[in-house]
């Protein structure tokens, strides 16, 4: 089964995102978790198909939760430990 999903981002967290049935729009989405996602940003429309490539998840993952829940929520990308204390490491004098 495929939809036509609309696309919403958080204005809270950086690269989370909330997919719903674009008729349905947010009405299945519990208001809970539009208090902690911000003010959803309409960002994209599209249609989703068992097989579709999408960046993050598979598309069929994706319609299984909006059939059961009316949205799929996907969160950011998990940050790897490492690169963060890279980030944290002053590097001056050390060429």
């Amino acid at each position: 089964m495929k939809r036509i999903c609309s696309v919403f981002k958080s204005p809270k967290k950086d690269e989370m995102y909330l997919y719903v049935d674009k008729r349905e729009g947010l009405e299945r989405v519990p208001e809970a978790l539009l208090s902690s996602f911000g003010e959803p940003k309409e960002v994209m429309t599209l249609l989703v198909a068992p097989g579709k490539k999408l960046a993050r998840v598979e598309a069929e993952k994706v319609l299984a939760d909006i059939l059961k829940q009316g949205f799929y929520l996907q969160m950011p990308p998990a940050r790897e430990e490492y690169m963060l204390d890279l980030y944290k490491t002053p590097t001056e004098g050390k060429y």
